[in-house]
């Protein structure tokens, strides 16, 4: 069976343990981090490796945003612009921005093909509001839905120009998190119908749009009180599907943080029973895997069918990186000259 979930690895090449532990469980899909990245021609020799492991075309995810979340970066790869860079061009120049962002995100998307990444944990659909926690900050594309819808779906056609899979994130919104939810659960009191006019509007709009979401480790107090959106069945049936009419594959966010609370065990059997289609392990500690397949199911029915629909689209034609860059840093001018 092909297991219902992602995982991730311990460093730059498998180890025996892991190349056999995931020719046994055969995860859905694979996760890299920087501790994973070093050149070019290593990853593209790890994600032939995995690959290989399952026998399949597995998908391979990273998280590639830009800014403070770039697994893969200089000197082989250019450090890509924030989510926020684009936002402040937007105020100046909407038109410029979006042909900027959608122009830098299918530079993304080539240079992750390249090494044999085909899906990318990106755009973030957050809006950072008050005195939210800087864990989101430059990754939010600004504070106005409409422009964060707008940029963010040119970030999506983008990576998918260049045969890349978009993953929005952290549905159905991280923004307001006061705390950052690698290290605590953190609780959202608006009442409902504000988030519906702010936070909710991103994913609702883009919802027909994207095929892949990630969930946000937090408390909707106004929707259930005592459990964060990723195990909480009511939340991802009311608001993930029901009015963000989410129907793409839904992954959680790292089931490892600590917003999550009791045993590897639980969090992956609360998280699937509360209708996430898979589950993201993204350590490569062996311990917690195996904890987390003791719990797993076959990714089947629905889920499966959202999974084959998810799968990255046919890249287009090749990109000129070079003059790529070139156009980039024309689009991006006004910036430079309204610091």
């Amino acid at each position: 069976m092909t297991a219902a979930c992602i995982v991730g690895l311990t460093g730059e090449a498998l180890t025996g343990e892991e190349r056999s532990f995931f020719a046994e469980l055969d995860p859905w899909a694979f996760i890299l981090f920087s501790r994973n990245c070093k050149t070019p021609d290593q990853i593209r020799a790890l994600t032939a490796d995995l690959r290989d492991c399952v026998g399949r075309a597995a998908p391979v995810f990273i998280d590639q945003e830009g800014g403070r979340v770039q697994r893969m970066g200089p000197p082989h790869w250019r450090a890509a612009p924030p989510a926020a860079a684009f936002g402040r061009l937007y105020q100046i120049d909407a038109d410029r921005a979006v042909a900027a962002c959608r122009l830098n995100h299918r530079m993304l998307g080539a240079e992750l093909l390249d090494v044999g990444v085909d899906a990318d944990c990106a755009p973030v659909l957050d809006i950072p509001y008050g005195e939210a926690d800087p864990i989101i900050g430059d990754r939010a594309f600004g504070v106005d839905p409409d422009q964060v819808i707008a940029l963010a779906k040119a970030a999506i056609e983008g990576l998918e120009e260049s045969g890349v899979a978009a993953v929005i994130k952290h549905a159905p919104g991280h923004g307001r998190a006061e705390c950052d939810s690698h290290h605590k659960l953190p609780r959202i009191g608006a009442p409902l119908d504000e988030l519906r006019s702010t936070d909710f509007v991103p994913f609702r709009m883009l919802a027909p749009r994207a095929k892949m979401a990630m969930t946000a480790h937090v408390v909707l107090e106004s929707v259930d009180s005592r459990r964060p959106a990723t195990t909480s069945p009511k939340v991802m049936d009311e608001i993930v599907r029901g009015e963000i009419g989410f129907d793409g594959l839904v992954m959680t966010d790292d089931i490892e943080m600590k917003a999550l609370s009791g045993p590897m065990q639980d969090r992956t059997r609360d998280s699937l029973a509360a209708g996430c289609d898979v589950v993201l392990h993204c350590s490569g500690g062996m311990k917690g895997m195996r904890a987390m397949a003791e719990e797993m199911i076959a990714l089947s029915g629905r889920a499966l069918e959202r999974a084959q629909a998810a799968q990255p689209p046919a890249p287009g034609e090749a990109l000129d990186m070079d003059a790529a860059r070139r156009e980039l840093t024309e689009l991006m001018a006004p910036l430079e000259k309204a610091a």
